[in-house]
């Protein structure tokens, strides 16, 4: 027993020799084998870092030239948007369209008169200023005493009373040097409007704030009319006549024509008369100059304002 014992205890000791000089060997081994693995590993590593660092690299790469290129493409652009606009056609300039007022002023130096009158209405200065109707051709200034001249005459349009007897209306001026204050508020002919055919005195009125004298003429045949109102008032050393006229023609009775309505059209003229002013001048210009200045200085038949 206790021999067997031995070699058991023997046989054991071997063994454990064996297996331990076996663990010994496989131990290194295992020591190449895991330092191989390192290696190995630690190889891939570097390979996986070098392929990770040339990616991030060819990635830099790719991206650096469309960092540069944005902003040429940018900074073209404004030019393009600019090449874009010049092609383009302007836009065209919308004229402001002013409106004209409606009413004209005439101003005369030599006479020192001025009114208002509409636009439509015509105007004509100096020795062309004379009125007419076709009831009496030229109608005469109405001065006690020879020597006047004529300013301006405004007429209306042909049309301003379509399918009425309506042939004309006027608004005329003239000035008299030649006569005194009282003389200024007598007249060569009256109103001859008086039911027996007789004479009536001039009556005072007042237009606007000036005291004028005023006398009225009607003059009338088979087919035509001729109505005139004149007013005189004297100021700045002279006789300053205003003829407001109205003709008519026809009986007025056949192819729907109508009478005008005298009241309307002198109501128009009076708006004339009443914005008449005049200028005080300190010396007086001779009357035989007084057509020919006006007329080239203010040009007004031709329509200027």
């Amino acid at each position: 027993m206790a021999t067997i014992w031995k070699s058991t205890n023997q046989t054991n000791q071997t063994n454990k020799t064996i297996s331990g000089t076996m663990l010994s060997s496989w131990s290194r081994q295992q020591k190449l084998a895991m330092f191989a693995s390192f290696a190995l590993l630690g190889l891939l590593l570097v390979v996986s870092a070098c392929s990770k660092q040339s990616s991030k690299s060819a990635l830099v790469a790719v991206s650096s030239p469309a960092a540069t290129t944005t902003p040429a493409a940018t900074a073209t652009v404004p030019e393009t948007a600019a090449e874009a606009e010049a092609e383009l056609p302007a836009a065209p300039v919308k004229k402001v369209q002013r409106k004209r007022p409606a009413n004209v002023t005439y101003s005369d130096a030599n006479s020192g008169v001025s009114f208002l009158y509409p636009r439509k209405f015509s105007l004509v200065s100096g020795d062309k200023a004379q009125p007419q109707l076709s009831a009496v051709g030229d109608v005469p200034m109405n001065f006690a005493q020879p020597g006047g001249t004529p300013v301006a005459t405004v007429t209306l349009p042909s049309s301003s009373y379509p399918s009425t007897d309506f042939e004309a209306a006027f608004f005329n001026v003239n000035v008299n040097r030649n006569v005194s204050e009282q003389e200024c508020s007598h007249f060569a002919f009256v109103d001859t409007r008086n039911a027996d055919d007789e004479p009536v005195d001039a009556e005072k009125v007042k237009v606007g704030s000036t005291e004028m004298e005023m006398t009225s003429e009607f003059t009338a045949n088979v087919m035509k009319q001729a109505e005139t109102q004149y007013y005189h008032n004297y100021e700045n050393g002279a006789c300053y006549e205003y003829v407001l006229g109205l003709g008519t023609e026809g009986f007025a009775t056949e192819g729907g024509i109508a009478h005008v309505d005298r009241n309307q059209v002198f109501a128009k003229l009076e708006k004339i008369l009443a914005s008449v002013t005049i200028k005080v001048k300190p010396d007086a210009v001779e009357p035989e100059h007084v057509a020919v200045q006006t007329a080239a200085d203010n040009g007004i038949a031709s329509g200027k304002e």
